[in-house]
């Protein structure tokens, strides 16, 4: 695993009833990284080794997954978009650039919509939001069938096997599983053992169907007006990702990773750190 650049610290930060994990170094202004299921924001050191010259990186591990605490509720992608705005409000930093991936994507949505002065752009990459746009077609997929995994039985056979029930993740929604490194396997399987992580993981995806619901409600009441850089892997959204933003955002940008499944940080991590420096260094629009 690539650590973090030296210079970075992390705090344990409180916020409206879970305390997250949270990663911070750079100078200038803040940009956010939220990460998805099956990694947590450890997948973004690359990145942040990128931006940190010129930009405050902020990392959090959401909440239930990694480092941050596991609380038995507030698995709503509403309740983890105000856990962000607590983040930001800890260290004082009242705007932000936002990059985003898989469940990250939902949670990144959330704290747009709620708070929308606070994000200036956001880069948001390769999986759907609940409720928005195609949805309803997309979970008709067979490939998703874990949307709907859950539960205590859920559990109990992935207890112990947490490693195999990972790579089927990695494997199954990569172009090419080999880059996915076997380094990073062990990490991540690793987190996801830890007491409760599954439960709390598992729960993520239970809560897609409130999710949904609070989804159309923001979008009922307007798009977001930020630049949006919608990013599919070719092997996985592809294009479905400007489809899925052009339903919640005015203003998106289509961006198509060749050669990369789902796994963009990890399958094709030069053009994709390219692609997010390059939409992040455009001129700011007030």
């Amino acid at each position: 695993m690539q650590p973090f650049p030296a210079g970075f610290r992390t705090q344990e930060i409180p916020t409206n009833g879970a305390t997250l994990h949270v990663r911070v170094g750079g100078q200038g202004p803040a940009v956010i990284l939220l990460h998805g299921y099956g990694e947590t924001g450890d997948m973004w050191a690359a990145l942040a080794a990128e931006l940190a010259p010129d930009h405050t990186v902020i990392v959090p591990d959401l909440r239930g997954m990694g480092l941050s605490s596991r609380p038995e509720g507030g698995y709503d992608k509403k309740t983890q978009g105000r856990d962000i705005a607590g983040v930001l409000d800890a260290l004082r930093i009242e705007q932000a650039d936002l990059v985003t991936h898989d469940i990250g994507n939902m949670v990144g949505y959330a704290f747009a919509a709620l708070y929308p002065a606070r994000v200036i752009r956001f880069v948001i990459m390769d999986a759907p939001l609940p409720g928005v746009g195609p949805w309803e077609e997309i979970i008709r997929s067979r490939a998703l069938w874990h949307f709907s995994f859950q539960g205590p039985d859920a559990e109990r056979l992935v207890a112990g096997r947490e490693r195999i029930y990972l790579d089927r993740f990695w494997n199954e929604f990569s172009a090419d599983p080999r880059r996915f490194s076997e380094d990073s396997r062990e990490h991540y399987a690793r987190l996801y053992a830890q007491p409760g992580a599954m439960h709390a993981g598992f729960n993520q995806f239970a809560a897609f169907d409130q999710d949904a619901r609070d989804n159309r409600a923001f979008v009922a009441t307007g798009k977001l007006a930020m630049p949006v850089l919608a990013v599919g892997g070719e092997k996985s959204f592809g294009p479905t990702m400007a489809v899925v933003m052009r339903a919640a955002a005015t203003d998106v940008e289509e961006l198509v990773i060749p050669d990369a499944g789902h796994w963009l940080m990890e399958e094709q991590p030069a053009a994709t750190i390219a692609a997010i420096r390059a939409f992040l260094d455009r001129p700011r629009r007030d």
